[in-house]
């Protein structure tokens, strides 16, 4: 891409974003957020400019495309924070107030505060999916064990139907995780590469967004200035901060695409495992019974363990998780029972 299109590029991306806060300035009207997105649209309109110039010709008027007038249009009826996903990758920012804006939550006021609350935000995702991956396996191949069963009392026809449920569930977690942190990383690594060269061509400009987000989050507009001055000063400390601050993204919340499809996988694999271990052993009825016994423990001792992430009673959170185990299983065994007897 040669400089004038990049520019042209600049130029046309600054546009839009100004646009698209005014839109959500008008969704947010009455509120302190609205004063925010009118002054980042200033300031969008003042890169704008920068960019224009560096064109080095006439640049037409600006017109919003398709995609920016429906992405508008869903802003003014569903809100800006139903569509943050969809504005951060059409380059708006300050969509950190909809995360950090609580009541009581307590605002950086120096650089050191600002680091300080950067690092390890991000404690206790891995056992979270981990929890969540061995309960999605243990329900899924629990269920396709008790269909399977309903239909055939052959041991070797259900452990057959368990591993294949075991591995297809296994691998289609991993795919599934894999794709959607490989697109998020993508995505961050192009909008950080955005604020890398902005803060390159115009740090001035930056550093007033920034102020203005800490200034709508209730921190005094002078205080505000100085610290968002402080941050910029830095580039490493004003790229982390930028992103997480205009952005809305955590750098460390995105692990390596396969490091989190390997770790699906296991979570996944180990608990459709725990139903289909006493046919490795055993068969017929007795391998059915234990294995709806150890299943049963199993779901029990998942819902206790989701408690830790709801704050809620880890007896009443397994006895509902048991209870959900056990209808899917039910249902999908009357299922299989009906389809083996029409099948016969």
């Amino acid at each position: 891409m040669s400089g004038n299109e990049h520019s042209h590029e600049g130029w046309h991306e600054e546009k839009r974003s100004a646009y698209l806060y005014r839109v959500m300035a008008e969704a947010e009207a009455g509120t302190p957020r609205a004063d925010l997105f009118r002054g980042l649209a200033a300031e969008a309109e003042g890169q704008a400019a920068i960019w224009a110039r560096q064109t080095g010709a006439a640049v037409p008027e600006y017109a919003p495309d398709l995609r920016a007038r429906m992405v508008a249009a869903l802003v003014r009826r569903h809100g800006p924070r139903a569509l943050r996903s969809v504005l951060v990758a059409m380059k708006v920012r300050g969509l950190s107030v909809y995360s950090h804006a609580a009541p009581g939550h307590p605002l950086p006021t120096t650089l050191e505060e600002v680091g300080k609350r950067h690092r390890g935000v991000s404690g206790g995702g891995n056992l979270r999916a981990a929890v969540f991956g061995v309960n999605d396996g243990l329900v899924s191949n629990a269920s396709l064990i008790l269909g399977v069963a309903g239909a055939s009392a052959n041991s070797s026809v259900i452990l057959l139907s368990g591993v294949a449920g075991l591995l297809a569930g296994a691998f289609s977690m991993a795919a599934g995780e894999f794709v959607s942190v490989r697109s998020q990383r993508e995505m961050f690594e192009h909008q950080i590469g955005l604020e890398r060269d902005e803060l390159a061509q115009y740090p001035e400009e930056e550093a007033e967004e920034l102020a203005l987000i800490y200034a709508a989050r209730g921190l005094p507009r002078e205080d505000a200035q100085k610290l968002a001055k402080a941050i910029i000063s830095d580039p490493a400390q004003a790229l982390d901060t930028l992103a997480r601050e205009e952005l809305g993204l955590n750098p460390e919340d995105l692990g390596s695409p396969w490091g989190v499809a390997i770790f699906s996988f296991l979570s996944f694999a180990a608990g459709a495992l725990v139903p289909l271990l006493p046919f490795f052993a055993l068969s017929g009825g007795r391998a059915l019974i234990i294995s709806i016994g150890v299943t049963a423990l199993a779901l029990f001792a998942v819902g206790a363990a989701i408690s830790l992430f709801t704050g809620r009673s880890a007896l009443r959170d397994g006895l509902r998780m048991l209870f959900i185990g056990a209808a899917a299983g039910a249902l999908t065994y009357a299922i299989g029972k009906l389809l083996g007897v029409s099948l016969t």
